[in-house]
């Protein structure tokens, strides 16, 4: 009898221990999307229709700021910083197909080193916030496959004062359309709203901290939204921190 009792005995533990186990399963499946609706931390797009999120939306950017995408817009790049004084960001491309939007690929990135601003002036080391358009790239090396109007000239080249982290940071350059003349190369100098607003705000490539209001990336991350911006598809970045995102 004793030893009956004993298997009972163990079978009963092993039950409770299983069905234990089954639960923190269960717990940990059910916790790891809440359905909120919020972007995932690095902004990617959920399910469509599954978890609650609008595919017709771009995740983590709100209402007033969603508005200032042109309609006909089909690519935009999202630069979601980590905070209003923070110089690390992460920067997604999606793309519209059928009305919903996609998310492509995402890749971590700087902004300025003092972080965000919406009122960006000359020399304050922060980014600017808003919706601007992608017309233009450069640099100094070749064309590696864009659609976008590209110019390759030496005088891109960072000056060799500079740190040598810095070097290459403009071998690949995209120009965001703030506060310059679209159709132009990146380094042209004119800035239609003066000098104290600032300008040549570009994506670039990255050296590893932060920027003096540029947002910059890897090597391979340039060389892919190079080759997958396209003129046709009106791109456009979207950038600032979660927070400006999300309020408009």
């Amino acid at each position: 009898m004793g030893g009956v009792r004993s298997d009972r005995a163990r079978c009963t533990a092993w039950a409770v221990t299983a069905a234990g186990t089954l639960l923190a399963a269960l717990a940990a499946c059910g916790s790891s999307d809440s359905g909120s609706g919020a972007p995932e931390p690095d902004g990617r797009a959920g399910r469509s229709g599954a978890d609650g999120r609008d595919p017709h939306r771009v995740p983590g950017i709100g209402p007033a700021m969603l508005r200032r995408i042109p309609a006909g817009s089909g690519q935009v790049v999202a630069v979601y910083g980590d905070g209003r004084n923070s110089a690390d960001s992460t920067v997604v491309l999606y793309t519209r197909h059928d009305g919903a939007w996609r998310h492509v690929r995402d890749w971590p990135a700087h902004n300025g080193g003092n972080g965000w601003s919406r009122n960006h002036r000359s020399g304050d080391r922060r980014s600017p916030v808003g919706v601007f358009t992608l017309t233009d790239a450069g640099g100094v090396l070749g064309d590696p496959g864009t659609e976008l109007p590209y110019t390759q000239d030496r005088s891109f080249a960072a000056p060799r004062w500079w740190a040598k982290p810095y070097w290459h940071d403009f071998d690949y350059v995209i120009a965001i359309d703030y506060n310059r003349v679209r159709g132009v190369p990146p380094n042209d100098p004119r800035r239609p709203e003066g000098e104290g607003k600032g300008g040549s705000i570009w994506l670039h490539m990255d050296h590893g901290s932060g920027t003096s209001g540029c947002v910059s990336m890897s090597r391979q991350a340039m060389e892919f939204l190079l080759r997958e911006l396209d003129p046709d598809r009106r791109p456009v970045v979207v950038m600032g921190d979660r927070a400006d995102l999300t309020g408009g």
